[in-house]
């Protein structure tokens, strides 16, 4: 064994040391708001510890109306006011008792997070994770070359921003329904979507990585578009809809404190405080206070940060470069274009089926979040079409026609609100067809019709 992981088998040991002699204490307080549960926690601080506790409320699908943060480096208090997904205080019972579970005594570290419902198990399935430049129909072609190698998504969550795509796709052996662990395999797999991911455009290199470890999906996203640096302000998207809800940035050191201000606002949604405290953590800075307020359409966050290294933002680069960093945070899960959802019967190449009568129909996909539940596809697709404007209501009754109307549903009103298609199919999408066609056979995954 080296020095190094010696040095973290440490580091470790001591961590669970000091877990054992100060188990966090975690209280759920019903009686205190009319309006909202109040849930604190107490324990001992290490780098991180913040985030895990937002990680473990976000995945049971609590929304965070309030937060108050206060930490001295060596322990932490975090006051959260919560409600349901209906809107209500919670109900005395089995998410009191999971927090307990998650947060309390009982749990071993807040580091272990696998009873967290955000975490994917690493046994029933193999992770494949993606980042590249997005375009229209890549979603297609990734899911085409998939099934073409018998594989089968068994649930996916895939994010765009700033011309970049990041996935995180989990598969099994479409026969089998087991993990694929066969490296000659998983070798062929990888190189192929690479190749696709690549195309003949990107500009930086396309990364294509294959796992069986557990994976927090949307933690995940977050590193993967953050190390693929989609906050480049040389790249910036400026497409029609690259303005709309612009969040609003503010970082200034308080001198006399010896930290950092970041003062943020913009369109609250779901999982907001859980972006920003993954982005703050990630480029390794620490928040000792923080005040969040999500009560209205707006939300407005607050945090005296320092860098690990104890000291506050030290030249306007590093400050920039943190208010574009959060800014990415924020515009990677805001859902731009109309959302569809399809529910029905699973089956091996469902996806590419789907995705390839979006290709076809000139739309292009933004997000998308793909779940299993037993036997029936839970997917939702946010669609723009394919130079980011909002999409016809022809178009969008086409496609249902083709793939479902009761399969395919509409969750946006704004779409029969657009103005008339011209007739005629469309030769965009009869473009990317026959360029992806002609990709995937040259790939030896298609016969040529000729």
């Amino acid at each position: 064994m080296d020095c190094w992981s010696s040095s973290l088998d440490v580091d470790d040991e001591f961590e669970k040391l000091v877990f054992r002699m100060n188990p966090p204490r975690v209280t759920v307080d019903n009686a205190s708001s009319r309006k909202a549960t109040l849930i604190t926690v107490d324990s001992s601080n290490k780098h991180g510890s913040l985030l895990e506790v937002v990680q473990v409320l976000i995945d049971l699908n609590l929304t965070i109306r309030r937060a108050y943060i206060s930490s001295d480096g060596q322990w932490f208090m975090d006051v959260f006011h919560v409600i349901d997904q209906d809107g209500n205080k919670l109900s005395e019972g089995e998410v009191t008792e999971r927090i307990q579970q998650s947060l309390g005594p009982r749990a071993r570290s807040f580091r272990s997070l696998r009873s967290s419902v955000g975490v994917q198990a690493a046994a029933k399935h193999t992770t494949i994770e993606l980042t590249g430049r997005d375009r229209p129909g890549l979603l297609s072609e990734i899911f085409a070359v998939l099934t073409n190698l018998k594989c089968n998504v068994v649930a996916a969550e895939v994010w765009t921003h700033n011309s970049r795509m990041a996935s995180v796709v989990y598969i099994t052996d479409d026969v089998s329904g087991l993990p694929i662990d066969d490296l000659d395999r998983l070798s062929k797999i990888k190189q192929l979507l690479r190749y696709v991911l690549k195309g003949d455009r990107d500009k930086r290199s396309a990364n294509t990585v294959v796992s069986m470890g557990a994976t927090h999906t949307e933690r995940r996203l977050h590193q993967l578009m953050y190390a693929d640096r989609d906050y480049d302000r040389n790249n910036v998207d400026s497409g029609p809809m690259s303005d709309r809800c612009k969040p609003l940035v503010a970082v200034e050191n308080c001198a006399d404190k010896g930290y950092t201000v970041v003062n943020l606002r913009c369109q609250d949604r779901p999982k907001l405080l859980f972006d920003t405290v993954c982005t703050l953590t990630d480029m390794q800075y620490v928040v000792f206070h923080a005040t969040v307020i999500a009560e209205g359409p707006e939300a407005h966050q607050e945090y005296y940060i320092r860098h690990v290294d104890g000291y506050p933002i030290s030249s306007e680069a590093e400050r920039q470069r943190v208010i574009h960093c959060l800014e990415a945070a924020i515009r990677r899960r805001t859902s731009e274009g109309i959302r569809l959802e399809l529910c029905g019967e699973d089956r091996v190449g469902l996806l590419s089926d789907v995705t390839r009568i979006f290709r076809e129909n000139g739309l292009s996909v933004t997000r998308a979040e793909v779940t299993t539940r037993g036997s029936q596809a839970v997917n939702v697709f946010y669609v723009t079409d394919a130079s980011g404007y909002a999409v016809k209501s022809e178009t969008i009754e086409a496609v249902r026609s083709e793939i479902g109307q009761t399969i395919l549903c509409v969750k946006d009103d704004m779409y029969s609100k657009s103005p008339p298609q011209e007739s005629g199919r469309f030769s965009l999408g009869n473009l990317f067809r026959s360029r992806s066609e002609k990709f995937l056979c040259n790939l030896g995954l298609i016969r040529s019709s000729s």
